[in-house]
């Protein structure tokens, strides 16, 4: 994983990302290794991490199209 601004690697730790979770929604994150980013599929947000730091603002958010190749987000209730 590379940090965009400077080359080098970044990655998140399993257990920080566990914790973590989507400032708008209060939802899950999961890690996109290719743009070092955390992504929100309930709010179709993408958190940048710089220098290994998530940065949890939405107004630093990147917003995801709708024709990215996610799977849309699982609705709470019975499966």
């Amino acid at each position: 994983m590379v940090d965009g601004r400077e080359g080098k690697k970044v990655n998140v730790d399993p257990k920080l990302l566990e914790l973590l979770a989507c400032p708008l929604t209060k939802g899950p994150l999961s890690w996109d290794p290719e743009r070092s980013e955390l992504i929100s599929r309930l709010a179709r947000l993408a958190y940048p991490v710089r220098d290994g730091i998530p940065i949890m603002l939405p107004s630093e958010a990147r917003s995801l199209p709708f024709d990215d190749g996610l799977p849309p987000p699982r609705l709470g209730g019975p499966s």
